[in-house]
């Protein structure tokens, strides 16, 4: 198994195959992105960190906010983004200060944003730059919508033809250029022209609420997504989740896999992760399953005493 790390809600955690390191302890940990040895880890209270020596020292990013829900490096250019609640995308550009891409907050849409737990707020789910295109950058709002920027952010088009408007996650194939895909309150959709029109693809599946997302990087038409018959389900205290792990490949529809667990799963599966040869799945109670046969066989990952899991990066 390669290194993994585990935004646990209460820090940032290196899985290796021999250890598990704390890397960052900070509480209401959201997110997490990894371009090298740079790290940036979001938090919910305590703002925006950032590494770039693979975690060894950390410093204060200096965020202009301090609720901090998504991360993201631009693979083009290496533009650091930031997106935060209330609603609100920042980015920096060669290590220079930090910008608010404050047009998105001047779409049509954004009076009506709204989070359902905290109606009277809204915040930025999932940043998506594009690998193909350092202009185009794609921004879901939970609740609200999913935006479109050409130009880095300089101006924005409000949510896309036929997406999920509560979006959870957002993705780009890395060497298919135009194909991105998103996992939503109300289901899945994928766009195959660069994120400007959307297609559902809920064949399969008997559950909707769809939150964790991973994409196959060597076949543009698989991918993988968690769900649950709804958000009591898969965030509550007081039920079983009720969860499901999908995959979607050749055109579908929609299969669910085992992971030698008790079906259906009585804790969401939070956070996924894929590269070439491996995907890992990372349980809201802590626990970790790695496949490497794209999900038809599963192992437990041996990282005793985790949290609940929120994200994932393979390192």
């Amino acid at each position: 198994m390669g290194g993994l790390l585990v935004a646990t809600g209460a820090g940032l955690v290196r899985v290796g195959e021999r250890s598990t390191d704390i890397l960052l302890a900070r509480p209401g940990l959201q997110c997490v992105a990894v371009d090298g040895g740079r790290i940036l880890a979001g938090s919910r209270g305590s703002g925006l960190w950032e590494s770039d020596d693979s975690g060894a020292t950390w410093r204060d990013a200096e965020l202009p906010a301090t609720d901090v829900f998504s991360v993201a490096f631009s693979p083009v250019d290496g533009a650091v983004y930031a997106g935060s609640e209330p609603s609100a995308l920042y980015v920096r550009r060669d290590r220079g200060s930090w910008e608010e891409l404050a047009a998105l907050r001047e779409l049509p849409s954004a009076p009506t944003w709204s989070f359902p737990p905290r109606p009277w707020t809204s915040h930025v789910r999932w940043i998506a730059p594009s690998p193909h295109d350092a202009g185009l950058i794609l921004a879901g709002i939970e609740l609200g919508g999913l935006m479109r920027t050409t130009d880095g952010g300089e101006t924005w088009v409000d949510h896309r033809p036929g997406a999920q408007r509560d979006v959870h996650s957002l993705a780009w194939h890395p060497t298919e250029p135009g194909r991105a895909y998103e996992s939503a309150g109300g289901g899945t959709a994928w766009s195959r022209d660069g994120g400007d029109n959307w297609e559902p693809t809920d064949a399969g599946r008997d559950r909707h609420y769809t939150w964790a997302l991973a994409v196959d990087p060597g076949d543009p038409d698989r991918w993988w997504v968690s769900a649950s018959p709804g958000p009591f389900e898969a965030h509550g205290s007081d039920r079983p989740a009720r969860a499901a792990l999908y995959r979607w490949s050749d055109g579908g529809p929609w299969e669910e896999l085992d992971l030698g667990l008790e079906r259906p799963l009585e804790t969401m599966p939070y956070a996924l992760a894929a590269t070439d040869s491996r995907l890992v799945a990372g349980l809201r109670d802590g626990r970790l399953f790695e496949s490497e046969d794209g999900g038809d066989n599963w192992q437990p990952v041996d990282a005793p005493g985790l949290p609940a899991v929120v994200a994932i990066a393979a390192v």
